[in-house]
């Protein structure tokens, strides 16, 4: 019975030394996927303030086309007025309102 019991003991403690490896092989595989996801996370953020810049100069080229002439902007141009007068309407409004 003693010989079982160090029998069983010996084993649960194999069993244990290997969770705890185990358990110390997933922390440290925690920490290198936490690291990479900062990483991709940084270069996330960077690609979409990339884009956000090309879309903005994308929009500008358009813009700058429409305003040289190029008929296949013309209604972007018109758009564009469109919305740049309303805003000077709003302005205005405002400047009304407050008593200016």
């Amino acid at each position: 019975m003693l010989q079982e019991l160090e029998t069983n003991f010996s084993e649960l403690e194999k069993k244990i030394m290997n969770l705890q490896k185990n358990y110390n092989n997933l922390t440290e595989k925690l920490s290198e996927l936490s690291i990479e996801n900062k990483e991709l996370q940084r270069k996330y953020d960077e690609e979409r303030k990339r884009n956000q810049v090309l879309a903005e100069e994308q929009k500008n080229i358009k813009l700058y086309s429409a305003i040289s002439g190029n008929p296949e902007h013309n209604r972007l141009m018109k758009n564009h007025i469109n919305r740049l007068v309303k805003e000077i309407d709003f302005c205005i409004a405002q400047l009304q309102n407050s008593g200016l």
